[in-house]
């Protein structure tokens, strides 16, 4: 703990950020790569029915990670604040309810799934008899049988993070990557009869996601003697506001993932009604872009603790420091993934459509639109973990459903009844850019108000 506690308090500013975002990014971007192996052996099969099956299944499947982040970036913010504020109980506590919490939403949703899941797939945009039939048998799968597995492990990354373990969280994510990336051709091209890849790639991401859940235990069990961390429900970690502090800070992001897997649906269910190979180029172009939103996350993600922390233990100025180097980072990050992906867009979506056809062509094009909102994101992925970091879930709250819900979802018919089709992905860095504004705007005002009346003898120097 004297290491955790020199890294949050006295180490510089970078170093610290790198040691906690690091290893976070590596995990993210591991995340990124095994979810995209689905898309990309599913390609080989040259079958578009069967492509468009998988990624019309994402926001069912990312729906867990919403649920994760409810209850973990939630409790690792109180947590880390608590370690600031050197009050070991609560993070007890914060780190019980958030366990059991995730636990009881997950074995809800799942549940849900199971019941509605022909109604589901196709409210996801999977009404294809061909598209449907692989959907329900990949939901059952990742969802309604894995999603347990998947939804604990995730959290107990973001807890384990919390006190400044971002390596062995990073380590669990991306053995779970690793392992899905070995186990997806040997599901779905060796062990089940052709015609059952979808169900193939399930069942490797499912087991893949369990193995990296008993690394996550493991982990637990070794660093029982030196952790903060306790998992045994009592009613103790109903008290002192302690649910209510761990659901407003997170709800911001289970609100941001969950109105993003509501924008991709509706972004899905709007394209198929122009056809097939245009729902499996956007499709694809979504999970290409989602590197460069996911190697932002973890920048923010990793750096949370670090704000959360000297927030809570009044070191106002380090805790600037961490938001404006973090910001940097992740800005200059998502504008040479813009880049990249400009340059190199038929390429990029070459990897996983393997044919000349149309559903390429609209890959490309889609991919070009989506990644120029990257920038504007990444900013706005910074200022809403600030918030989340310092227990302002009003303003993370707005800004989440600002991003993902407000804007973008109007502007997808509103824009798509003047240019259909890239219309309705236009919406996209268009709410990307208006939440960019509203968040830095929020920041200035919180630093310039809030701290000023707080901590007045800290000179407002940093905007």
């Amino acid at each position: 703990m004297r290491n955790e506690k020199e890294l949050f308090e006295t180490c510089s500013v970078t170093k610290a950020i790198f040691r906690l975002a690091f290893p976070t990014v590596i995990g993210q971007i591991i995340l990124v790569i095994y979810n995209m192996a689905d898309t990309f052996f599913v390609g080989l099969t040259g079958n578009d029915a069967m492509m468009t099956a998988v990624t019309v299944c994402m926001p069912s499947f990312m729906f867990l990670s919403a649920i994760s982040n409810l209850f973990g970036v939630g409790g690792a913010s109180v947590i880390a604040r608590a370690l600031g504020a050197e009050n070991r109980t609560q993070a007890h506590m914060a780190s019980a309810f958030a366990l059991w919490g995730c636990i009881g939403m997950t074995l809800f949703y799942s549940a849900f799934a199971w019941i509605s899941i022909d109604w589901f797939v196709d409210l996801l945009g999977g009404t294809n008899p061909a598209v449907h039939n692989n959907a329900v048998a990949y939901m059952l799968c990742t969802v309604v049988a894995g999603g347990i597995v998947t939804a604990t492990g995730v959290l107990l990354s973001h807890l384990i993070r919390s006190e400044g373990r971002s390596v062995h969280a990073a380590v669990g994510i991306a053995l779970g990557g690793v392992l899905n990336i070995v186990f997806d051709p040997l599901f779905m091209f060796v062990l089940l009869p052709a015609g059952n890849e979808a169900l193939g790639a399930a069942i490797a991401t499912t087991l893949a996601n369990m193995i990296s859940l008993l690394y996550f235990i493991i982990i637990l069990i070794c660093i029982r003697k030196h952790t903060v961390l306790r998992f045994v429900p009592t009613k103790a970690m109903l008290s002192n506001r302690i649910p209510v502090r761990i659901l407003t800070a997170g709800l911001p992001a289970f609100i941001m993932t969950l109105f993003e897997n509501i924008s991709y649906a509706i972004l899905d269910k709007l394209m198929s009604l122009s056809g097939l190979s245009a729902q499996t180029g956007i499709g694809v172009a979504k999970k290409v872009n989602m590197l460069a939103h996911c190697i932002v996350r973890g920048i923010a993600q990793g750096s949370l603790p670090l704000i959360g922390y000297n927030y809570a233990s009044k070191n106002i100025n380090r805790m600037r420091d961490c938001v404006r180097t973090s910001h940097f980072i992740a800005v200059v990050t998502a504008l040479l993934c813009m880049i990249v992906s400009l340059l190199f867009a038929r390429p990029l979506i070459g990897i996983f459509i393997h044919s000349e056809s149309v559903s390429l062509e609209f890959g490309i094009i889609f991919l070009r639109i989506l990644c120029i909102g990257g920038p504007f994101s990444a900013s706005a992925y910074v200022l809403i973990s600030f918030f989340q970091a310092t227990g302002d879930g009003g303003k993370s709250f707005l800004l989440a459903i600002l991003r993902k819900g407000i804007v973008d979802i109007p502007l997808m018919f509103i824009i798509s009844l003047m240019l259909p089709v890239y219309g309705i992905v236009m919406a996209t860095p268009i709410a990307d850019l208006i939440c960019c504004v509203v968040a830095n705007v929020m920041y200035t005002a919180f630093i310039r108000k809030r701290l000023a009346a707080a901590y007045a003898q800290v000179p407002l120097s940093y905007i």
